[in-house]
């Protein structure tokens, strides 16, 4: 296996991991110095990223890998999220890059207006 196919394997499993709300997996899949690049934030180190994640997680129901490809260190998803009804169905893309085989770059492109509500919900620090 290349190191292409094993990040886009990696990443797969990532958002897998959100779609099952496992955390244990998500926490171990990012590097520590993890930089989150998003419409609405950006954070860095694992904690805060892990956090972000943790607060997202409430606010679909499903997620479904609808494209990947890799090309070395980077892997880019195209997703579908189950969202409650106003949201509803809520496509996004990510584009991850891989460190030692963990996430040291995390970089969201989606339409953020849905999710502004939330927002602050989602950034906080506990």
């Amino acid at each position: 296996m290349t190191m292409s196919e094993k990040n886009v394997a990696s990443a797969v499993a990532y958002y897998q991991a959100m779609s099952n709300k496992n955390i244990t997996f998500l926490e171990n899949s990012l590097h520590p110095q993890v930089r989150l690049i998003g419409p609405m934030a950006e954070l860095t180190g694992k904690e805060a990223v892990l956090n972000a994640v943790k607060n997202f997680l409430p606010l679909f129901s499903k997620l479904t890998i609808r494209a990947q490809f890799g090309n070395g260190e980077r892997v880019m998803l195209a997703y579908d999220l189950d969202c409650p009804a106003p949201i509803g169905l809520f496509r996004g893309a990510a584009l991850l890059t891989f460190k030692d085989g963990l996430i040291i770059g995390y970089e969201l492109f989606y339409d953020a207006s849905p999710f502004l509500q939330k927002k602050e919900e989602i950034f906080e620090q506990s």
